[in-house]
């Protein structure tokens, strides 16, 4: 019998009592596919980013195709290896809300890749020959790939065509005075990234080290990924929704620091392209901490409960 001297029993129906570690997903939930497709990506990020992020850490180049220094394998690698933390924490995500500024920007480096090494096919060691290491990469590269991007085409269409529930709220809003100088950070990283995926041998020129065609596309594809990831945060204007994808920045920024003070005689340092490589990598460490600084406060003031709050990660 309800208590009829408690307030918090409604008069005439039985007390409700949530799951522990339950809660209504507020917008669309996060698909099955997608939350797969992170952990795969993931693995595949650790593996590989990591085998082509040691390589370069010892001056050797290697990778699918040859690279006239091995700067620009190690940062693709480097991308790569610091990404993967990012993805593992999209995949216990319960929200796309949550998760979409980190997964379209992987999905744009997934086809962008592949898609660059199709137009470049006889650019890779499978199709100039080499020492087999190289050689059997370069097909497994393209294999890989391939698989990767179709299962984030179907993914993505999957999660488009998920219903979606009741809008989710924006819980911490951007500070105002950071919003300008993500505006500028997202759009260097964006419009260097476009100019090398499109015009490589002229934007090539503001790569302050030596790269073939290839090497300039592909890093294309990373900087306009990046560029894209921070303006998405922007247009998000939710640390909150933006809890991966910081975790992605930090993580990528601190892994090519690493490359370029390992490999810092292979830069030029004192050239307009160098001092503006400085500025952007930083502003790429700056962001992330900062956001999850502000992740780190706000989580601080929410009650324990038990239970997963609406909107927030499993």
């Amino acid at each position: 019998m309800p208590n009829p001297t408690d307030p918090s029993e409604p008069v005439g129906s039985a007390p409700t009592v949530p799951a522990p570690g339950t809660g209504a997903v507020q917008g669309r939930p996060l698909t099955v596919g997608l939350a797969m497709l992170a952990i795969a990506v993931a693995v595949i990020n650790l593996l590989v980013g990591g085998l082509l992020t040691a390589v370069a850490l010892t001056g050797h180049v290697f990778g699918a195709w040859p690279s006239p220094r091995s700067l620009s394998p190690g940062l693709i690698g480097a991308g790569m290896l610091g990404t993967a933390p990012a993805l593992f924490a999209m995949g216990r995500a319960r929200s796309w809300q949550q998760t979409r500024t980190l997964v379209l920007p992987t999905a744009a480096v997934l086809v962008g890749l592949f898609a660059v090494t199709l137009l470049n096919a006889g650019r890779l060691y499978v199709a100039e020959g080499g020492p087999i290491a190289p050689v059997l990469f370069s097909v497994g590269w393209i294999l890989v790939l391939g698989l990767l991007c179709v299962w984030a085409v179907i993914a993505l269409a999957w999660q488009f065509l998920t219903p979606a529930g009741p809008p989710a709220p924006r819980r911490l809003p951007l500070p105002a005075w950071s919003k300008p100088a993500l505006a500028v950070l997202g759009s260097s990283w964006l419009g260097i990234g476009t100019g090398l995926l499109v015009r490589p041998a002229f934007w090539s020129d503001f790569v302050p080290w030596r790269t073939g065609r290839l090497d300039a596309q592909a890093l294309g594809v990373w900087a306009l990924s990046l560029g894209a990831g921070v303006l998405g945060a922007l247009a998000e204007d939710d640390v909150e929704r933006t809890r991966p994808a910081l975790l992605a920045l930090t993580g990528a920024a601190a892994t090519m620091t690493l490359v370029l003070a390992v490999r810092t005689p292979d830069v030029d340092w004192s050239s307009g392209p160098g001092l503006s490589l400085i500025a952007m990598v930083a502003g790429l460490l700056t962001a992330g901490a900062s956001g999850r600084l502000l992740l780190g406060g706000e989580d601080r003031k929410t009650p324990l409960t038990g239970a997963t709050a609406p909107g927030t990660t499993a």
